[in-house]
């Protein structure tokens, strides 16, 4: 009240007041479609500045659920090479080692689709900043009373400060690398938690490397993540990362990794074929 009593020549705010609105019915009842569409496009626009990042969580939660329902016994392989390493390795921790059971960290555990990748007695940690993900999360760790599990944790991989150094035996990260917000930081997040000799398992989804033979898949690659449509729909995701370099320089005594096309279920999906899969030790 006391900012309207300083203005001047209330009359003729006023006055310019109702001649806004007497305009804009009028535009309304000339053009009522046109105004719609724009008071919805508004409206969109306003839920998605408020709820979006909440929503795209809920949504991207349930769509990864339908996807490991669907997922194909090719692509389940396909990662699970890369797995076999656990079957040889032994824990750092005097008890673990006596119950034949190892440490594992898993960063972006979603929907727990590694679960099947994991050995008897596995002792889990799991970290994810997605909370959406637990209903699904739990009922899949239904179907696997052979993992334990230790901790979760609701946060980035770049924020998993309390996790302690040296006291993780493997460090697993799948189609993740690809959303973190600062790859290097996760990375050095991977190699501090690590025992020493302890592995780091990674299979990602990565940049179109052959530009002559896919050369419209990378430039795909890239205006997908460039005009951020496609991180807006999958929560994040970047479809032109390489995650390889980050790993080789962030230190660890042998990197073994190797490209490759997965086999993807859908036709759409082929943008993220390029993978990536390897074994980092500390």
């Amino acid at each position: 009240m006391e900012y309207w009593k300083r203005i001047p020549d209330k009359e003729v705010v006023k006055e310019g007041v109702e001649l806004a609105f007497a305009a804009l019915r009028r535009h309304v009842q000339a053009r009522p479609k046109e105004t719609w569409v724009g008071l919805s496009v508004a409206a969109a626009s306003i839920f998605i500045w408020k709820y979006g990042q909440d929503f795209r969580h809920r949504y991207f939660a349930w769509i990864n659920n339908k996807f490991n329902h669907m997922k194909p016994q090719e692509y389940e392989d396909f990662k699970h090479k890369v797995f076999t390493c656990l079957k040889d390795l032994t824990s750092h921790d005097p008890k673990l080692k006596e119950e034949k059971s190892l440490r594992i960290l898993e960063i972006g555990a979603g929907i727990g689709a590694n679960f099947d990748k994991y050995p008897n007695n596995t002792r889990l940690i799991v970290a994810d900043p997605n909370p959406y993900f637990e209903k699904y999360f739990s009922e899949n760790k239904a179907n696997f009373p052979n993992i334990k599990i230790e901790t979760i944790i609701v946060a980035k991989g770049e924020d998993i400060d309390m996790v302690e150094s040296n006291s993780v035996d493997v460090v697993v990260t799948t189609l993740v690398l690809c959303s973190v917000t600062d790859m290097p930081k996760v990375i050095s997040q991977i190699k501090r938690v690590l025992v020493p000799a302890g592995k780091y398992i990674f299979v990602e989804h990565v940049h179109e490397w052959d530009r002559n033979n896919h050369r419209i898949r990378r430039f795909l690659q890239d205006i997908l993540t460039v005009t951020g449509f496609w991180p807006f729909i999958f929560d994040g995701c970047h479809l032109n990362r390489n995650p390889l370099p980050v790993i080789d320089a962030v230190g660890f005594s042998n990197v073994s990794s190797n490209q490759d096309y997965a086999p993807l279920p859908v036709w759409w999906m082929k943008v993220a074929q390029p993978h990536l899969r390897g074994v980092a030790t500390k």
